[in-house]
């Protein structure tokens, strides 16, 4: 069995393609170095446990989901449509307190 933190390098690019961000958004949301993220997306490099775990969070923060292996082969799909995931990407980026718009 899997851990739940476990992440190939192929869900990490099918990850990222599914929300339509570059490596270098992947860098920033989950505050990785650029090159960390390529050389394991490339396989040159192992990432470590730790890096997994942030690069997963921030897929997942951004709609992606992880599917776990089941026989049929470790994968990832959307939690939300892109065009959901660009709303609340566009949402997070307003800033203010969470709520305020719903005072009456």
């Amino acid at each position: 069995m899997t851990s739940p933190t476990a992440l190939t390098a192929a869900q990490c690019r099918a990850g990222r393609a599914l929300i339509d961000w570059s490596q270098a958004q992947l860098s920033q949301s989950a505050a990785i170095d650029l090159q960390t993220i390529a050389d394991f997306e490339k396989r040159f490099r192992a990432a470590d446990e730790t890096t997994r775990r942030r690069l997963r969070a921030a897929l997942e923060a951004a709609g992606v989901v992880f599917i776990a292996e089941n026989g049929g082969g470790a994968g990832v799909r959307l939690k939300f449509s892109r065009e959901e995931v660009w709303e609340v990407n566009r949402w997070e980026d307003e800033g203010g307190k969470s709520g305020e718009d719903d005072i009456l």
